[in-house]
């Protein structure tokens, strides 16, 4: 795909230097870069995963600071299931994250053009896909595909969003449905940029990163499975994220 060829270049040009934006992600002015926002996320799963949140930006004062005004550091296309509450995993508050929802993080015109008001109007610097393992929306396409069944209602758009990702999956042989998540979130992370010629051209111009990730439910912690630019796929330690 011709966006994953932003790499390391573009990593030495400051764009993606986690430590070189000015003020706080959220916060009302603050510049944030799209490495920045990645180092705060893994910070905050950090702190969740080690049972040591912060909770920040939940309290009033906070609240009545962002009531004119929202400047959140990521947009956070995520599965609807209700164990991935994206400010719980990631440890964040009002005003933080633009989250968008859907059974299998599939994407429609409603979720690319949320998503591109968030990176074109609000200057959201990162994109996450967010996926989870055992993820139901695939075991419910894998199920039908393997049956022949069509589901009942709208749910058939669903498992039509995923069918591709199964296909890309048989034709690496990969059968296990936790595999065959990284490879949907991974073909999530290219369908957006494929749809979105704005978003595309964010992320072209170094203002704006799609990162895949995949988060596991037991354990809680997220990791990294596709990312464009190509430089963003190291995971960001949480001891580069401001504290």
């Amino acid at each position: 795909m011709e966006h994953s060829s932003m790499s390391m270049a573009q990593a030495g040009s400051g764009q993606l230097d986690p430590l070189s934006s000015v003020g706080r992600p959220g916060e009302p002015g603050a510049a944030c870069t799209p490495a920045r926002a990645l180092a705060e996320l893994h910070a905050g799963n950090h702190r969740f995963v080690s049972g040591t949140p912060r909770h920040p930006n939940q309290d009033a004062d906070h609240r009545a600071a962002v009531a004119d005004g929202q400047h959140p550091f990521a947009v956070i296309v995520g599965c609807s299931d209700s164990r991935l509450a994206a400010e719980i995993i990631f440890d964040r508050g009002l005003g933080d994250l633009f989250v968008v929802r859907t059974a299998g993080h599939t994407v429609g015109p409603e979720v690319l053009g949320s998503v591109e008001y968030a990176v074109t109007v609000l200057g959201t610097p990162l994109v996450v896909v967010l996926g989870h393992d055992s993820c139901g929306a695939v075991q419910a396409a894998k199920a039908a595909a393997g049956t022949g069944s069509e589901p009942a209602g709208n749910l058939r758009a669903v498992v039509d969003a995923v069918v591709p990702s199964l296909h890309r999956a048989a034709e690496r042989g990969v059968e296990g449905i936790d595999e065959i998540v990284d490879i949907h979130i991974a073909c999530t992370v290219e369908a957006m940029l494929d749809r979105s010629p704005v978003l595309a051209a964010e992320v072209d111009a170094g203002r704006c990163a799609v990162v895949g990730m995949s988060y596991r439910l037991s354990a809680g912690g997220v990791r990294t499975v596709a990312a464009v630019p190509a430089a963003m796929a190291a995971d960001a330690t949480p001891a580069r994220a401001a504290a």
